[in-house]
């Protein structure tokens, strides 16, 4: 395995930099963010390290450059909308990104883009299903016709107000993944895993690694500790920011040396990015670098280098 981060929390500092700061960490790889530029819509949103609406040749030469001195490759390239969002503008121009990430991913020799599949989150998941396969199966028929991998996140996103109650990704549950894989039986489609998401719905993160082995194609690295006196409180119906935090690997409930034990046991031998969205660490720069440093630290004692 190669250990990386997921560079959307640094959104301060440049293409370059990311990639210096990662060597000088020690990490391997980093999954680079490449929203559109312009506004982010909530936190970790509009990053933009790569900017694939104006990738030219020139553009591809400098990156690689940056790799090359540095060492560092990029796991994947990033990028999570909503492209099944009720709002049928803001729904296209997500989809149409996600197409030209693919594109640059194919350009720069990336094999993997890392997204969400989206969700009306207002529509139960069967109201939902038709709209996904329209969408989705032309995307995943491109992807495959330029050699990318399609890495869904497993993040139900259902943490605020206007995400309720359905979440903005159908894509949060063994069940709906088992449906997904069955109606788009590409190889080319499948998870970023992410185990703290199971975490919080009160699920075994490690279950679905045995069954899901051959279509988990990129891994992400955050905690969560669910605040169990706060959760006999407000029950698990509330918003699920009122009883459960993210955190760095390490300050919640995953059992990292279990967890990419068994991942290994799976045969899975690819990027494990570290992703930081733990609130203590975000107020400054140095304060996220502090993070990913801590992360780095805490997880190498199960990974050695690749």
């Amino acid at each position: 395995m190669q250990l990386g981060f997921v560079s959307a929390i640094v959104p301060d500092l440049g293409f370059d930099e990311v990639f210096q700061l990662a060597r000088e960490t020690g990490y391997e790889c980093v999954e680079v963010m490449c929203w559109p530029p312009g506004r982010a819509e909530r936190r970790y949103s509009g990053v933009t390290h790569i900017d694939v609406t104006a990738l030219d040749q020139a553009g591809i030469e400098k990156i690689q450059r940056t790799i090359a001195d540095t060492g560092v490759q990029i796991s994947g390239l990033g990028y999570y909308p909503n492209p099944l969002t009720p709002d049928a503008a803001e729904a296209k121009v997500a989809a149409n990104h996600i197409i030209g990430v693919i594109q640059a991913a194919k350009l720069l020799g990336v094999d993997a883009v890392g997204t969400f599949v989206g969700r009306d989150w207002t529509l139960s998941v069967e109201a939902n299903w038709q709209r996904f396969l329209e969408v989705w199966l032309p995307i995943v028929d491109f992807a495959e016709d330029h050699g990318v991998k399609l890495a869904i996140e497993n993040c139900p996103m259902l943490f605020t107000s206007d995400e309720w109650p359905g979440g903005k990704n159908l894509a949060s549950t063994p069940a709906i993944w088992r449906r997904m894989f069955e109606a788009i039986p590409s190889p080319n489609f499948g998870l970023t895993y992410d185990p703290s998401h199971l975490v919080w719905q009160q699920m075994d993160y490690l279950r679905p690694l045995r069954e899901f082995a051959s279509r988990i194609l990129r891994v992400h690295l955050k905690d969560a500790r669910v605040d169990r006196e706060r959760l006999n409180e407000v029950g698990i119906l509330a918003h699920p920011l009122e009883y459960h935090s993210p955190k760095l690997p390490g300050l919640g409930e995953v059992d990292w040396g279990r967890f990419l034990s068994l991942l290994g046991d799976s045969g899975y031998d690819g990027p494990v990015c570290v992703e930081v969205e733990d609130k203590a660490y975000e107020k400054t720069l140095e304060s996220r670098r502090r993070a990913l440093r801590q992360s780095h630290d805490y997880i190498r004692q199960f990974i050695g280098r690749g």
